[in-house]
């Protein structure tokens, strides 16, 4: 498994970006919020995610672990290719993903092309019922409860756990900042401190 490729960038085209590694060219499926951060013959490292189905072999990467974990997440849904995810993901940041499921704001994901409104409600539907479940089965002490709608910490926390983390890192994420923060800007906040 390719964790992620670092190098070079040699070349970008919309959703592609070329890195060479040591050598090594790699052709990488991008989103174009991954490409608006890569410039031309400086270093990136792209985390990485290989798709394998028959006689298909693409490898897609981003330029942080959430854009990564939302590209997993988003593949996971039926109907949802890498190609309607990619699109998602140009059209979207992770924190705004996650916030336009936990509102339940199909029209945040319907502004990227091929994606209508049937797909989008059915995303919103999959990943809230993903939550639930992770949720669900958290241990003591992180369980459902944390969860009550209404209060911008746990919306946050709802939302960081749509992008892959569990109640637990959630909550620690949250914790002490400003709640009088938009609910946006909360999210973001958490994320730069789960990737410190």
């Amino acid at each position: 498994m390719i964790y992620a490729v670092y190098g070079k960038v040699d070349f970008t085209e919309p959703y592609l970006a070329v890195i060479d590694a040591g050598g090594v060219c790699y052709a990488v499926n991008t989103s174009l919020q991954t490409l608006s951060r890569l410039k031309k013959g400086e270093a990136a490292r792209l985390f990485t995610y290989l798709y394998l189905r028959e006689g298909i072999c693409d490898l897609y990467g981003f330029i942080s672990r959430e854009e990564l974990s939302s590209f997993k997440l988003l593949i996971g849904i039926s109907g949802v290719g890498p190609k309607a995810a990619v699109s998602i993901l140009s059209a979207s940041t992770p924190e705004k993903l996650a916030l336009a499921v936990i509102t339940g704001d199909e029209r945040a994901l319907t502004v990227a092309p091929g994606i209508g409104k049937k797909l989008a409600q059915r995303i919103i539907l999959e990943l809230k019922d993903k939550l639930s479940r992770d949720v669900a089965a958290a241990p003591s002490g992180a369980g459902a409860a944390a969860f009550e709608p209404g209060d911008s910490f746990t919306e946050a926390q709802a939302a960081l756990c749509v992008l892959g983390y569990s109640p637990v890192e959630a909550a620690m994420a949250v914790k002490g900042l400003d709640e009088t923060l938009p609910l946006e800007e909360l999210i973001r906040q958490a994320l730069k401190r789960m990737s410190r």
